[in-house]
């Protein structure tokens, strides 16, 4: 398998752009545009958070009709949220400027959002951007990187990766791009994923495929615990690759399924690498389960606790916490087989202290990267979450977010 890292993620046979339409001051990048060149396949993902803005009705209503998109407009700067009426109106408008540039069916019109909440959104600005929109796609190869600058908020840099492989005689290559910084727990976050493929695929399959992806990427990131009110991860395939159609359970579906699972996890950590205020990228894996249930819990109890994350930030060896945010989960589990590692060092064997000297550990909180390890030795199964640390600069960014 191919795996760009960094690099442009264009795909055959799809265009992207993005501009500033003056949602954000100073000129900054607020409008972006995904298009396929054929219809495609497509399947979303969305916030399970019971308030939504319009545009995740919009765009869950709009696949679960056809099940195929052509386009995805995106906006930052506002989350068109709590609104009212006006906001489904919005949602209305804009897509039906957008087919109508490209000359398409308004139902293959996709829309996302992300931005402050409780702000109507000035729709006429994104209106009278979209014939430029339209214009910009496929001008130049660093599009794609415009497209991703423009669905950024409290970001401090944009996300993008692509990945790519050959079964039996065909390349298929899968590129996406994702922001969020603040506002991520599982279950989707403050984050937006969008994914393309030259695959061939049909829809079905290709929702599962998403399912199973971000069960263990986008739905495996916490940040500070809120899930937000526009989260979504969608996927395009445009058949472009002309490969057998990829079928559930078959040896093509399990490589497609690990190259976009490779790509998601590359862009959910790309998230939490970039949290709000975050100065450590923090794995917490817990293996040795009697079933997965139990290990996410366990680990995303770890990964979750304020109490850990401070400690993380402030390089203090208090690991105790570490072990009691493990009996806080709500999972049973025999104490007396429990080992905890922090970055290779034996913190816990059997359920009991190694007395590990405290410089030590220092010295290993002190990393960039913190690897948390437990094993509860009591099965087979396996999950990870990834986190960041607590900061002060994470307060001091949502103290001030809307001032």
């Amino acid at each position: 398998m191919k795996f760009s890292k960094n690099r442009n993620p264009a795909v055959p046979g799809f265009k992207a752009t993005g501009l500033s339409c003056g949602l954000k001051a100073k000129n900054i990048k607020d409008l972006a545009l995904i298009v396929s060149e054929v219809p495609a396949t497509a399947a979303g993902v969305f916030t399970k958070n019971r308030v939504v803005s319009p545009g995740v009705t919009w765009s869950r209503r709009a696949l679960s009709k056809s099940g195929r998109c052509r386009a995805i407009v995106v906006n930052s700067g506002n989350a068109n949220t709590v609104v009212g009426e006006k906001g489904f109106a919005d949602c209305d408008a804009i897509t039906k400027k957008v087919a109508e540039e490209l000359s398409i069916p308004q139902g293959e019109v996709l829309i996302a959002s992300t931005g402050v909440i409780g702000v109507p959104l000035p729709s006429h600005k994104i209106l009278q951007a979209a014939p430029q929109l339209v214009q910009e796609l496929g001008k130049s190869k660093n599009n794609w990187t415009s497209a991703s600058e423009a669905i950024m908020t409290t970001d401090l840099t944009s996300k993008s990766d692509k990945v790519s492989y050959e079964f039996k005689g065909k390349r298929i290559t899968l590129g996406g791009m994702s922001k969020g910084s603040g506002m991520i727990h599982p279950n989707m976050a403050t984050m937006l994923g969008f994914v393309c493929t030259d695959a061939v695929i049909d829809t079905k399959t290709l929702k599962k495929a998403l399912t199973e992806a971000t069960d263990r990427s986008f739905n495996r990131i916490t940040v500070d615990g809120d899930n937000s009110t526009n989260d979504c991860v969608v996927v395009l395939a445009n058949g472009k690759a002309n490969n057998a159609s990829i079928k559930a359970g078959t040896p093509g579906y399990r490589e497609f399924l690990k190259a976009l699972t490779t790509l998601c996890k590359s862009l959910a950590c790309k998230i939490v690498l970039d949290g709000e205020g975050a100065t450590k990228f923090v794995t917490v894996r817990v293996q040795g389960g009697k079933t997965r249930k139990q290990a996410y819990l366990i680990a995303n109890s770890v990964a979750t606790s304020s109490l850990v994350k401070t400690a993380l930030f402030g390089e203090d060896p208090n690991w105790g916490r570490i072990y009691c945010a493990v009996g806080n989960a709500g999972a049973a589990f025999n104490p007396d087989k429990v080992d905890i590692l922090l970055n290779k060092h034996l913190l816990l064997k059997n359920g009991a202290p190694t007395n590990i000297p405290p410089k030590n550990l220092v010295k290993a909180m002190q990393q960039h990267e913190i690897h948390i390890s437990i094993d509860l030795n009591s099965g087979k199964e396996w999950e990870e979450v990834f986190t960041c640390d607590f900061s002060y600069d994470y307060v001091k960014i949502n103290a001030e977010y809307t001032t």
